[in-house]
């Protein structure tokens, strides 16, 4: 079984893919890594084909869940064992991901690369969202995560599983907390961010409150409609059990 792939979600990030890959082939050649062009409109997928890169190019705009998602499949069928979200913005450091494989080693299921576990979370508007979403984590499942809108986070392979087999799965933190409630194992390891250098934020002022509102709301109220499939549903040993 082939242990890690990095999956890198790309919309429209021509100004900075070719660096973020490049750096990651050349200084991480002991991880795998796929594109996942998420029909962007720009030069994104032109790059990468220029270049080589490992790519799946997908003719129209899924959405970060969907091309996440699509990523995730093909980690499930080229049988990794670990996957993890990796940004194209070049917000992200590879040199992270060593310390979170190692970390998922323990035994967890879902590893997040978190701004704070050390740093305190800065009172500014713009983790506002982000300290209220953790509020209603813990609400719901008694369980603190200190970054839950962070977007570097590994699965083991059951979630790979998991999410490529499940329609309705995204990576966000409403799935997040509701696999917390069914007894995935979670763990988050200290890293650092850089800021995005080109390209534009999908979320600005007016889509993030939005995010932010739906992201509370999901989990306070609509992940308590949420079924998991029984597919996935482990026994008292934490073996799955196929149905």
């Amino acid at each position: 079984m082939k242990e890690l792939l990095i999956i890198i979600p790309a919309y429209n990030e021509e100004k900075s893919i070719e660096r973020v890959v490049n750096h990651v082939i050349n200084d991480y050649p002991e991880y795998d890594y796929v594109v996942v062009n998420d029909g962007s409109k720009d030069h994104t997928a032109k790059i990468c084909r220029k270049n080589g890169y490992n790519l799946i190019d997908l003719p129209v705009n899924l959405g970060l869940a969907g091309a996440f998602q699509t990523g995730l499949k093909y980690a499930y069928r080229q049988g990794y064992e670990y996957a993890i979200q990796y940004d194209a913005d070049g917000q992200h450091k590879a040199e992270y991901i060593e310390k979170m494989l190692t970390e998922m080693k323990k035994g967890y299921d879902i590893v997040i690369g978190s701004r704070f576990v050390d740093d305190k979370k800065p009172h500014s508007m713009r983790m506002l969202g982000s300290r209220i979403i953790s509020t209603a984590i813990m609400l719901t499942t008694h369980k603190r995560v200190k970054d839950p809108t962070s977007g570097m986070r590994m699965f083991n392979r059951a979630m790979l599983k998991e999410f490529a087999l499940n329609l309705n799965y995204g990576p966000e933190p409403d799935t997040i907390s509701y696999l917390l409630r069914e007894g995935v194992k979670l763990s988050e390891v200290q890293v650092e961010m850089d800021e995005r250098l080109e390209g534009e934020s999908y979320l600005n002022m007016v889509r993030s409150i939005k995010y932010m509102i739906h992201m509370t709301v999901s989990i306070l109220v609509i992940q308590n409609f949420r079924k998991r499939d029984s597919r996935f549903v482990k026994d008292e040993k934490n073996v799955e059990v196929l149905k």
